[in-house]
């Protein structure tokens, strides 16, 4: 093993990953959010949900839950550690390689539940993106 290479203890997750585990960041349902997502794996059961707050196009706040295994937990609590402060665009770029880097590090069985980060993430954006068109259609509807 290279010295420069984080630690894992039992030789399966990086550090990173058991901390974000053990003390996930923005963790729990959020009250009023702006965009949803939803996704889950039928396979190995994780079932995601990420909440988004959006002001000025800026990502002002997000949360999850997450109910899976360790990768599951720690994917989603690093994605939200990335994404807050962002633009929407700029959260859009963000790569389930990314999530998995930022962890030092997932397992390649694992690799899958940066996916799926990725894609909870990118499905909050799509659900605040289709609301956003809803209400300025409703707008547009009630200025006529």
């Amino acid at each position: 093993m290279n010295e420069n290479e984080p630690k894992k203890p039992g030789g399966i997750y990086s550090k990173k990953v058991m901390e974000h585990f053990m003390n996930p960041h923005n963790w729990g349902r959020m009250e009023n959010p702006d965009g949803v997502g939803k996704v889950g794996n039928p396979i190995c059961g994780d079932v995601m949900w990420i909440y988004i707050k959006v002001e000025d196009n800026r990502i002002v706040d997000i949360s999850f839950e997450t109910f899976g295994c360790v990768a599951a937990i720690a994917t989603s609590s690093i994605t939200t550690d990335m994404v807050k402060g962002k633009t929407v665009e700029e959260a859009l770029e963000i790569t389930n390689k990314a999530v998995a880097n930022a962890l030092d590090g997932l397992p390649p069985n694992k690799m899958h539940c940066s996916l799926l980060a990725e894609e909870g993430l990118k499905a909050a954006i799509e659900d605040y993106i289709a609301k956003k068109k809803g209400k300025k259609q409703d707008n547009q509807k009630q200025e006529k």
